[in-house]
């Protein structure tokens, strides 16, 4: 498929194959609402926000997905009250399922980061993850942010891909796709239907052209000091869990998951979750922030 070149074709091509993929999302990228995933998103908000960032009473969460980060802060009880928004209304419905299965009050709304349906100053919190990159015009999403803050209110934006950090990761990906064939052999794993992640080939074709965008650390912190935040940090993180981890989901991928033994699963998790602490301990204060995979941004809306 070609590139989609304008803003209609990137929003076109992020809402088909996002609903398409919507009902395996989670599954795809090992989500999960319990301990592990409350942890790990709590983790990246005391990156951004600081330890003492408190709760906040009303979020909103841009191209919430399946509802990763925010109802896990529901959990945890960073956030009180959320509105989720996507693209997707495939993404919308799943993330609708997963909050009543968490006995969670969520309202969703499909709608466009560019031309947000809310009144100004209405939420303490805007928040995404991995959504940045699908974004054709981050100038006027930015400002739409701004606009919907109340002043004193926080952005935080996690899961961005960094441009040196994505083109580093594509050797451990390549490396990956060419042994998994003998992977695959050693593990007696029948290879995967194409697209089965995704909604089928079809819709994996799409896969490619969704993401828009790949930033350096002076690119977000320009957009977000262009719609008028203070108090911009972009932070890098995850280097060797990165490259361990697409390696792996590479693998993974490849395989029928029902041929994919419980305890390869168990080393993937835990190496990535000993190599996150790595990073996070040891790489992410002495390391410029450009050469991670993916950064995050966290800005304040002026009192």
């Amino acid at each position: 498929m070609a590139a989609p070149e304008t803003a209609e074709e990137i929003r076109d091509v992020n809402t088909r194959y996002h609903d398409g993929a919507a009902a395996d999302y989670d599954a795809k990228w090992g989500i999960d609402y319990g301990e592990i995933g409350r942890r790990q998103v709590l983790q990246k908000v005391r990156k951004a926000l600081g330890a003492g960032h408190g709760s906040f009473d009303r979020a909103l969460e841009i191209g919430a997905g399946t509802g990763y980060f925010t109802l896990n802060m529901m959990q945890a009880g960073v956030i009180r009250e959320a509105v989720c928004t996507d693209i997707s209304t495939g993404m919308m419905e799943t993330l609708a399922g997963n909050a009543e299965r968490l006995g969670l009050e969520v309202t969703t709304q499909v709608a466009d980061a560019e031309a947000l349906p809310f009144p100004d100053a209405s939420f303490d919190l805007v928040l995404g993850h991995a959504v940045l990159h699908h974004l054709p015009n981050l100038d006027r999403a930015f400002d739409e942010f701004f606009r919907v803050l109340r002043p004193g209110g926080s952005v935080m934006f996690a899961g961005e891909p960094s441009r040196v950090g994505d083109r580093i990761a594509a050797y451990p990906k390549r490396a990956a796709t060419r042994v998994a064939p003998a992977w695959r052999a050693a593990l007696r794993a029948r290879p995967a239907a194409e697209g089965w992640s995704d909604g089928g080939a079809e819709n994996h074709q799409l896969e490619g052209s969704v993401d828009v965008h790949a930033f350096v650390p002076s690119d977000l912190s320009a957009f977000a000091r262009g719609a008028g935040f203070t108090d911009v940090d972009v932070i890098g993180e995850e280097l060797l869990a990165n490259w361990f981890g697409w390696t792996n989901r590479a693998l993974e991928a490849s395989a029928d998951q029902q041929d994919v033994p419980n305890w390869w699963r168990q080393y993937a998790y835990r190496g990535y979750i000993a190599l996150q602490a790595v990073d996070r301990t040891l790489l992410e204060s002495r390391l410029p922030p450009a050469i991670f995979y993916n950064l995050m941004i966290a800005a304040q809306k002026p009192a």
